[in-house]
């Protein structure tokens, strides 16, 4: 009566209560478990009366008419859930089985999910964890030549959250043939999508896309915390960083080993959290955790989190913003893919050894403010974009430096330019730039340096393609705008 996949939704039903199967069709799930003796009681569910009346037939041929209750809702909503021990939902789309759960009554930790998604199911295994969910088990299995996951998820006191990586691999046994098999076609899938990024011009999505492949073939690994370190140190020379800054391995973790990398602009207490809930043993940011010297450490305070997780935190901070590929570089290069420039980007600030703070571009045409202001908020994802009320409507020569330059507008007049880019502009800097007629640009500090960060994942990736690397859900914008 049952195929693989609902053969498989059925071992995993406790029989310790009644079973509802959401989305019925035509209750030959319902009817196998009442005629197997596993439940005593079940409840069938679907939002149409013809799959129903189906399932009504089902249940009579078999003789399980009174221990199957047939019932009309919308996912769970008109579902008695008094005793119930049991929620198959099956044949759905990931996302529609994520709608039935959210809009459904609120399970408590005695209720085991029973869920087979028919497509998106990296988003069902997300959501579960986001939602104090564990999957206990899950397998593969094979149904009229197609391949299918079958999930077993139960309420958790653990606030476990899943990375992309493992969003995507699952929680197949080891030695599952078929697990194995399911993790191979996804890497077939990840790996075709590279190619087609590749081939339109996005290589950071498709190296991503690649690195997410080669794990799913050979699995995550673990490495020293020193050897991800001296590879930035190549990159991004710590010893670059200017006399006053504090970047490098500001906190270290007890094995100094890790398996996943946590990517943030700052190590806030929001970020630790979710290091800790996925289980990251480093925490890699732009601003330093430790900045100014500590005569004490606080509760509240991100560094006393790092310590009590055991989480290793390396800050890289102006080393970054002026190294080749930093984030100054990221701003050029995403410019350059709006704006067609006019010969080689010249160096902002010079600093010496070949290294400089930022860049000045020369446009082929000149700009207007408004339009440019526009291509901004798109570069840098950010909901507005502050200039001065005294501009130049028109801007061909633009300076550039991420973060809080506008100490550095005075250089920009030096240098005859027409336009500035940065961000955390103070006031008398905005009435100086009205003064000398210069536009400028505030797209603020979090916008024009967290963009780095995909360069950062990008890197590291390329380098360590085993290493489980995620940029941080808590990476946002510290300021909301009413």
């Amino acid at each position: 009566m049952l195929d693989n996949r609902l053969k498989t939704c059925a071992d995993f039903v406790t029989g310790k209560g009644i079973a509802v199967d959401v989305g019925t069709d035509h209750a030959y799930l319902a009817a196998e478990l009442v005629a197997s003796g596993k439940c005593s009681r079940v409840i069938a569910s679907d939002i149409n009366p013809g799959p129903l009346e189906s399932a009504a037939r089902t249940v009579e041929k078999y003789g399980v008419s009174e221990n199957v209750e047939l019932v009309l809702s919308d996912g769970l909503q008109n579902v008695n859930m008094e005793n119930v021990t049991d929620i198959i939902i099956a044949g759905m789309g990931g996302e529609t089985i994520i709608h039935i759960l959210q809009n459904g009554v609120i399970l408590s930790g005695n209720i085991r999910l029973i869920l087979q998604p028919m497509s998106k199911p990296e988003l069902l295994r997300k959501w579960l964890y986001d939602h104090t969910f564990e999957i206990v088990s899950e397998k593969a299995v094979e149904a009229d030549g197609k391949l299918y996951t079958v999930m077993c998820a139960e309420n958790s006191f653990e606030l476990h959250r899943l990375t992309e990586y493992e969003s995507i691999a699952g929680f197949f046994e080891e030695g599952d043939k078929l697990g194995t098999k399911y993790r191979r076609k996804e890497a077939e899938r990840l790996a075709k999508a590279a190619e087609g990024l590749e081939k339109s011009g996005k290589t950071e999505d498709a190296l991503h896309y690649s690195a997410l492949s080669q794990r799913l073939l050979s699995g995550v690994e673990e490495m020293r915390i020193r050897e991800i370190y001296s590879f930035l140190d190549e990159k991004y020379p710590f010893s670059d960083q200017e006399k006053w800054d504090n970047s490098g391995l500001l906190v270290e973790n007890m094995s100094m080993s890790c398996s996943k990398v946590l990517l943030s602009l700052d190590v806030t207490s929001e970020a630790v959290f979710e290091a800790r809930r996925k289980r990251a043993d480093l925490i890699i940011s732009h601003h330093p955790v430790i900045f100014d010297p500590l005569k004490k450490i606080g509760r509240n305070n991100p560094v006393f989190h790092l310590i009590h997780a055991g989480i290793a935190a390396i800050c890289m901070h102006t080393n970054l913003d002026i190294s080749m590929g930093g984030t100054n570089d990221v701003i050029l290069k995403k410019l350059s893919e709006k704006l067609e420039i006019d010969g080689d980007p010249l160096p902002f600030e010079e600093i010496g050894m070949l290294k400089n703070l930022g860049w000045i571009i020369e446009l082929k045409e000149s700009i207007g403010c408004e339009e440019l202001a526009e291509i901004l908020k798109e570069i840098f994802g950010c909901s507005y974009v502050r200039t001065n009320s005294r501009n130049r409507k028109q801007l061909s020569k633009i300076a550039i430096c991420s973060g809080s330059g506008g100490s550095m507008l005075g250089l920009a007049i030096e240098k005859n330019c027409s336009g500035m880019i940065t961000g955390d502009v103070k006031h008398d800097v905005w009435i100086d730039a009205n003064n000398q007629y210069i536009t400028l640009f505030d797209c603020g500090h979090f916008h024009t340096e967290n963009l780095v960060l995909r360069e950062l994942r990008r890197v590291l990736e390329e380098k360590f393609p085993l290493l489980d690397v995620e940029i941080a859900e808590s990476s946002v914008d510290p300021c909301v705008y009413i």
